[in-house]
């Protein structure tokens, strides 16, 4: 997984950056368990018609960090956010989920389910924790789920449970943006060697955040085609993207599993992105690099088109 600070330094959220107009704030989303977010508003013109309010896209990001560091607070997706929303124009709703060892998986799927839970409410008249930024401002035809490393496994997740399980006022997911996603299994694919599970990474990960996992590494949240794994046709949004870097090690899992849901049935809009020269989730560390602004343009488009 990537080489970050599990203490990962965190700034403070701030209203109307004075070179962007970007807004952003911290949210509490639940008590119990303990669930909040970081919230970014692009800067929106002003209404002149009271009847057609500024509404934009809502992205519900679930960050990485191997499911036991980083948060939504940190100093690097701060940075990535302050890049990338005023250029897409979306709300941005940043999940602080539970992390293992002291919250061992499934809890960050629970919470990142309640977080998407809690954002849909506000389509109706009795949102829970009522948010005056997404009352006012989300467009709820156009809700995304995304998310990198660890957190793009976690889109799979929250997707395959809305295919099955509906949101509330029936707000349905638009599209879904898995960046390098965290997939495995106790077989090798593509250019990966025999794995050896006490000097391989991706199986320590797994082990540390999901030790009672049913199946081990072939649990179906690890390994979407693993025996006895619901169909990949159930995923419960219209449009995916799959983003892979060239060097990563992880690089062909996402082409696997980009393969596996376009075998599956699935009739949703299917896209890989690629960047070859590039390694694991160089947009959230390089976000002002070449590739990191053709990488934000390129879902620009995707959460606009």
């Amino acid at each position: 997984m990537a080489p970050w600070n599990a203490r990962a330094p965190t700034v403070p959220p701030s209203l109307d950056d004075p070179k962007t107009g970007l807004s952003s704030k911290d949210i509490v989303i639940s008590q119990d368990p303990p669930i909040s977010a970081r919230l970014y508003l692009p800067k929106l013109p002003k209404v002149t018609n009271q009847h057609q309010p500024n509404k934009v896209p809502i992205l519900v990001f679930f960050h990485g960090g191997g499911f036991f560091f980083e948060s939504a607070f940190s100093q690097l997706y701060h940075e990535h956010f302050n890049t990338f929303v005023p250029q897409a124009n979306v709300i941005v709703v940043s999940v602080e989920y539970r992390l293992a060892p002291e919250h061992l998986l499934p809890a960050c799927y629970h919470d990142c389910w309640a977080a998407l839970q809690w954002v849909a409410s506000h389509s109706g008249n009795n949102p829970t924790n009522a948010e005056p930024w997404l009352i006012n401002h989300g467009d709820f035809n156009r809700l995304f789920i995304g998310g990198d490393s660890a957190g793009g496994n976690i889109v799979h997740n929250i997707a395959m449970r809305a295919g099955t399980e509906a949101l509330p006022n029936d707000v349905k997911i638009l599209g879904a943006i898995y960046a390098h996603p965290y997939f495995y299994s106790s077989y090798p694919i593509g250019s990966e060697p025999v794995p050896r599970p006490e000097q391989d990474l991706c199986y320590s990960v797994w082990k540390f955040v999901y030790p009672s996992a049913p199946g081990g590494i072939d649990n179906p949240m690890l390994n979407p085609v693993a025996p006895g794994a619901p169909s990949l046709a159930g995923l419960g949004c219209s449009k995916i993207i799959v983003c892979v870097a060239g060097k990563d090690k992880l690089r062909d899992r996402g082409v696997w599993y980009y393969e596996a849901v376009k075998k599956s049935g699935w009739q949703g809009e299917l896209e890989l992105f690629e960047e070859s020269e590039e390694d694991h989730v160089y947009h959230i560390f390089h976000p002002e690099s070449e590739n990191g602004k053709k990488w934000i343009k390129r879902m620009v488009s995707f959460l606009n088109e």
